[in-house]
């Protein structure tokens, strides 16, 4: 499954989700109107054929540790500290951890 198809199957299981926007709908134009947004904040995204979450630090750096993402430059030469390029190319894992950023970008008590 190619890895846009894979997050159209992200943005259909968040989409009933509360607070959830999803790509495409009307008013959204410009940076992150085709990402994932909770209460209008991206927590899901493609960039460059990658998913990107946004994540707390230290969960970001323990999935770096364990080969399961890279950091995320966002073209500003230096890596992004909440933010994980996704290197698992697997369907439970993409879904595990997004849930996983839905309830961190979601979360009051960031």
């Amino acid at each position: 499954m190619l890895p846009e198809e894979r997050f159209n199957a992200l943005v259909e299981e968040f989409a009933a989700s509360p607070g959830v926007s999803i790509p495409g709908e009307p008013g959204r134009r410009g940076f992150g109107s085709s990402a994932l947004k909770v209460n209008g904040s991206i927590f899901a995204m493609i960039s460059g054929g990658k998913l990107v979450l946004k994540l707390p630090h230290a969960r970001v750096a323990a999935l770096i540790g364990t080969g399961a993402g890279t950091p995320f430059d966002a073209g500003k030469g230096r890596p992004m500290k909440e933010w994980l390029t996704v290197t698992a190319d697997d369907k439970e894992s993409w879904l595990a951890l997004a849930r996983e950023a839905l309830d961190f970008v979601g979360s009051a008590h960031r």
